[in-house]
């Protein structure tokens, strides 16, 4: 009897094979096969999540980390969207939203700045398998939100351009490992610091007398601001060496501050910008207004020499990376002209928008803002 069954078994190979390999698997610890559904990463804060070993649905929470997945190609990931991306306005200065209109299309899964809402997270189809939150101490908790959803949470700090560059690579870094795209992260951080190198070089050494003083008026924070709104350790300032007047030499690290109208006129700058977003203010206040109107500032020499430039907005539902870059290379070329001969900075921002958002998007955003950037601002009243 126990012949026969070997005989059978020896002719029935496939039959044999296929019991052999079934009962491998069944032998096998359930540790190396949630190995091989699963794998851990680490986050910004530091927590170990455990997340699907090929990841093809997502959705982002808080500000800027739908940018930061646009940054690493994998947009087409995205199955939900807060509200802010569906809000129907005159102004946007998000290129990442501009060139992935899909967004306005997708469902909703919570409020913006991080409010996220558990039940329509989980009403969304397809499932998201993992969640993307920046800024973790806004909004919904990320762990309370993983245990809510039952869907892993990889909270990103954000960073910036300076200060904080450190922390901003961390999380593409962090982006890449979880999103298999490691080698386009690490071109990301290569490029950012390509583009600072280069705006440094080019500045660096420079005799103080060869600087003229400047200063950066409008700039968005939580909302639009009127001329005054500054920010002491504006980015593009920083990167091509400028003699910001509103430099914080007191070790305070103030990102943002309303700088006084008389401590602005006793500097006196030699040349003024205008962030564009204290457009959003309406044409009777902000900073195009009051330029325009303000006795105060109508006395400043940049003003009477023609000397006030406009920028693309800076602070759009967090720090825009690639404007920062963009209005560095123009702030350049006006401060230091010879340094600055072979730049087009209305080119040079459509190189950097096509490599970090895949489109040159600059005359597109430009026009949201009657075309005033980069270029003298006309600050004749106007006429009612």
């Amino acid at each position: 009897m126990a012949t026969n069954k070997i005989i059978k078994f020896i002719f029935s190979p496939l039959k044999g094979i296929t019991i052999f390999l079934v009962s491998m698997v069944l032998l096998l610890p359930n540790q190396i096969l949630s190995a091989q559904e699963t794998r851990s990463i680490r986050d910004s804060t530091g927590r170990t999540v455990t997340i699907p070993a090929t990841i093809k649905q997502i959705i982002c929470s808080g500000p800027g980390a739908l940018r930061l997945v646009t940054y690493l190609n994998a947009q087409d990931l995205v199955v939900g969207v807060d509200n802010i991306e569906k809000r129907k306005t005159r102004f946007d200065a998000r290129p990442y939203a501009l060139v992935n209109p899909r967004f306005k299309n997708l469902p909703v899964f919570g409020g913006f700045r991080g409010h996220d809402d558990p039940e329509k997270i989980l009403g969304l189809h397809p499932l998201p398998q993992v969640i993307f939150k920046t800024f973790p101490t806004m909004g919904y908790d990320p762990v309370k939100l993983g245990k809510k959803t039952d869907i892993p949470v990889i909270t990103l700090e954000y960073g910036d351009l300076f200060p904080n560059r450190k922390k901003l690579y961390a999380s593409l870094t962090i982006l890449g490992q979880a999103l298999a795209r490691e080698d386009r992260a690490k071109a990301v951080i290569d490029f950012f610091e390509a583009q600072i190198a280069d705006l440094g070089n080019r500045t660096h050494g420079l005799a103080q007398e060869q600087k003229k003083t400047c200063f950066i008026g409008g700039i968005a924070f939580k909302g639009p601001h009127g001329f005054q709104s500054t920010e002491p350790k504006y980015p593009p300032f920083t990167f091509v060496n400028a003699r910001n007047i509103a430099r914080d030499t007191r070790g305070k690290n103030l990102r943002h501050s309303i700088f006084s109208k008389e401590k602005i006129l006793m500097e006196n700058p030699e040349i003024l910008f205008l962030d564009l977003s204290t457009l959003q203010m309406g044409d009777d206040q902000g900073g195009l207004y009051e330029l325009k109107n303000d006795p105060v500032y109508k006395g400043l020499s940049g003003v009477i020499n023609g000397k006030v430039y406009g920028l693309l907005p800076y602070n759009w539902y967090s720090q825009n990376f690639g404007s920062i870059l963009a209005n560095a290379w123009f702030i350049g070329k006006i401060l230091y002209p010879d340094q600055f001969t072979d730049i087009v900075p209305e080119q040079e921002a459509d190189k950097i928008y096509s490599f970090l958002v895949a489109a040159p998007v600059f005359d597109r955003m430009n026009s949201l803002f009657r075309n005033l950037a980069f270029q003298p601002l006309n600050l004749k009243p106007d006429l009612k």
